[in-house]
């Protein structure tokens, strides 16, 4: 794992463990883990979603931080508004990386205005889970609304939320 600095912020940007048996080759499939993170092949952080629709922990608090900050503009599920786009759409395009930025930094198109999100730990604290949800509703691999079932939160979650919640 490698640690950043984000806005005064720090954020672990956590990089692929053990491969994963992975039974397709989508761009978004998760390919190896680590602590119940799961990573694509460039090892952005991505989902993972059992045959019984149970979704990984931080998928499912992914679905938690975005409708707690973010569904007021960008719509439920991330599908957007009249006020905002879609997220779910636009996160399949991005790398990691750049949706951080955006996050951290705001986004302007015309006179849309995102505001930056970079002092805000109940965002930031959160971005990666923001970013593994809507990459899960974006691919239609869990449906919209809340995860019937999610894995158990891993001990080293609690440990990160802990640290950088303060």
């Amino acid at each position: 794992m490698r640690w950043t600095k984000i806005a005064g912020l720090a954020v672990c940007l956590a990089f692929a463990g053990p491969a994963l048996a992975a039974s397709g080759s989508g761009p978004h499939e998760a390919v190896t883990e680590e602590d119940g993170k799961f990573f694509d092949a460039d090892s952005n952080p991505t989902f993972m979603v059992l045959e019984d629709g149970t979704v990984d922990w931080y998928t499912f608090s992914g679905y938690r931080r975005y409708h707690a900050e973010c569904h007021v503009c960008h719509g439920p599920d991330g599908q957007g508004s009249t006020y905002a786009p879609s997220l779910a759409r636009a996160v399949l395009e991005l790398d990691y990386f750049e949706f951080v930025g955006i996050v951290a930094s705001g986004y302007e198109v015309g006179s849309n205005v995102m505001p930056a999100f970079g002092t805000n730990p109940n965002v930031m604290c959160y971005v990666e889970d923001l970013y593994v949800y809507l990459r899960a509703v974006g691919t239609g691999s869990i449906s919209r609304g809340r995860p019937a079932q999610r894995m158990d939160k891993p001990e080293s979650a609690i440990a990160f939320e802990n640290d950088c919640m303060g």
